[in-house]
């Protein structure tokens, strides 16, 4: 399974969003066009931003601008993260 997104809510600019993961069969790129910042509820992950690879565990979060690249690496099955994009 790779990634599944469950649109929470919208309210003006903003939309909120779950992703739900599982392991992925390979590292997957993103650039999107809007901010987002993310919040891994449960699980883990590796993501590489900026040629960083972050390990990140429940709580911990990121910004993304709109248009930085970033690649995800790996997740553990079952996990969890909010996402907020600022819509233009």
């Amino acid at each position: 399974m790779g990634e599944r997104l469950v649109e929470l809510g919208a309210a003006g600019p903003l939309l909120v969003e779950q992703i739900l993961s599982g392991e992925l069969e390979a590292p997957v790129d993103y650039e999107q066009a809007t901010d987002e910042w993310v919040v891994l509820l449960a699980g883990a992950a590796v993501l590489e931003v900026g040629g960083e690879a972050l390990e990140l565990g429940p709580g911990d979060w990121l910004f993304l601008p709109a248009g930085t690249p970033h690649r995800l690496v790996r997740t553990e099955a079952g996990s969890s993260w909010l996402a907020v994009h600022r819509r233009p």
